[in-house]
């Protein structure tokens, strides 16, 4: 692959925080009547670190305003780091930074005008409704939900959002790279003729495990490894792979209506990785019986591959830098950083009142790849109207730092598919 194509946040956060900000806030559209947009952040992790910094450089008038996190030490870490990262800008009081499973209630009540969703994508559902409920506009990490009931309750929000004229932006960033805009306006303006098939990757290695420590509860040792565990993360065919799946749907402009999957769990299979799989390969179709090959894997030693393919009847494309066929092109233009533009392009729908809102699309996104998850669990073919009418709820009963059984959601046959 092309270093170029691909895209990384440990990349980009490193630039994030030098970034100009170019765009001028009039006055009192914000708390207190001032130029300044009072930001929350809730999720504590590198993730919600990184979109912090993300944020600041994306605007001069952002300020992070309150901060929470399930766990003191994450929220005491992220505090310091970014109070060294945003100078005076971190206006983060003790009485601002909260910690718990109410935590978000705190923020979202502490007087910003802005949120930032980075806990697990488990817990995304409740903290978008208290959002938007709230009048807050949000920016949210993608995957949006684990489940169906999940995006159920992301499309409800964003409809109410809608109603409200919030803005909602989603961590989907290659939806404001530049290069992905320029690649995907022309397939769609129709570059490559009509689209034939696509092709969705994420290979790479393996990722973070933090070992359990004697004094965790089973709360606490999931929570501390979300990564591995459906309920939090949906498993890594949503929380990485849902990138490249969104970027075909953009491409169709749809999303698909069924999906058949192979996959397992061939090297990650000591407790200490939970439950989820370590690769899949899906085949979905859309309506018009196009299909989209996807393959995501997390395995040490094996080859890498972070990338989009679309085949027209007239040309290919990679989805962001060229165009091959009848109509050729490439992108060699300035690239700015995606992960601030997705939240520069946030802070102008806001100051110019024409709201943008990313919640049904990226819900649509979210719900693809558990459609193909599904699939893969039950060793059966799903179809989307089966996945989102599904009642099957991941989340557990009470959020409490204690006792948590290990839900063997990651076994063909388990999950329900009604």
């Amino acid at each position: 692959m092309d270093k170029s194509d691909s895209l990384s946040r440990r990349e980009f956060v490193g630039k994030a925080a030098a970034a100009t900000a170019s765009m001028l806030i009039p006055a009192g559209v914000f708390a207190g009547g001032t130029d300044v947009i009072r930001v929350g952040l809730i999720g504590c992790g590198g993730r919600g670190t990184g979109a912090a910094t993300d944020a600041a450089a994306a605007n001069d008038g952002v300020v992070l305003w309150a901060m929470g996190d399930v766990f003191p030490d994450r929220l005491a870490s992220s505090r310091e780091n970014l109070k060294g990262a945003l100078g005076q800008r971190y206006r983060v009081t003790d009485e601002r930074a909260f910690t718990g499973f109410d935590a978000y209630k705190k923020v979202i009540a502490s007087g910003i005008d802005v949120v930032v969703l980075t806990a697990p994508p488990g817990f995304r559902p409740s903290h978008l409704q208290a959002a938007i409920e709230a009048g807050k506009h949000v920016f949210m990490e993608k995957p949006v939900a684990v489940d169906a009931p999940g995006v159920r309750s992301i499309i409800a929000s964003s409809e109410m959002a809608t109603a409200k004229k919030l803005c909602i932006v989603a961590g989907t960033q290659r939806r404001h790279d530049v290069a992905y805009r320029g690649a995907i306006a022309r397939i769609h303006e129709g570059a490559i003729g009509k689209v034939l098939a696509l092709h969705a990757y994420w290979n790479q290695g393996g990722l973070w495990m933090h070992p359990r420590k004697d004094e965790w509860s089973d709360m606490e040792w999931q929570l501390r490894n979300w990564l591995y565990f459906t309920w939090l993360s949906g498993d890594h065919i949503a929380e990485q792979h849902i990138h490249n799946v969104d970027v075909c749907n953009w491409a169709m402009k749809a999303h698909p209506v069924r999906a058949i999957s192979l996959a397992g769990r061939e090297v990650r299979t000591t407790p200490a990785y939970g439950h989820i799989f370590d690769h899949f390969a899906t085949e979905f179709e859309y309506d018009n019986g196009v299909k989209m090959v996807s393959m995501c894997r997390q395995i040490d030693g094996t080859a890498s591959r972070v990338a989009e393919h679309v085949v027209g009847s007239e040309g290919t494309s990679n989805a962001n830098t060229w165009i091959q066929g009848e109509k050729p092109w490439r992108f060699d233009g300035e690239r700015p950083n995606p992960y601030v533009e997705e939240h520069k392009h946030l802070y102008e729908a806001i100051v110019s009142k024409k709201p943008i809102n990313e919640g049904r699309q990226v819900a649509e996104s979210t719900m693809t790849a558990i459609m193909g998850r599904m699939a893969a669990y039950t060793g059966q073919e799903v179809t989307w109207d089966t996945a989102l009418n599904s009642q099957e709820s991941l989340m557990p009963a009470k959020l409490e730092m204690g006792p948590l059984s290990v839900p063997p959601v990651a076994i063909p046959g388990v999950t329900k598919l009604v």
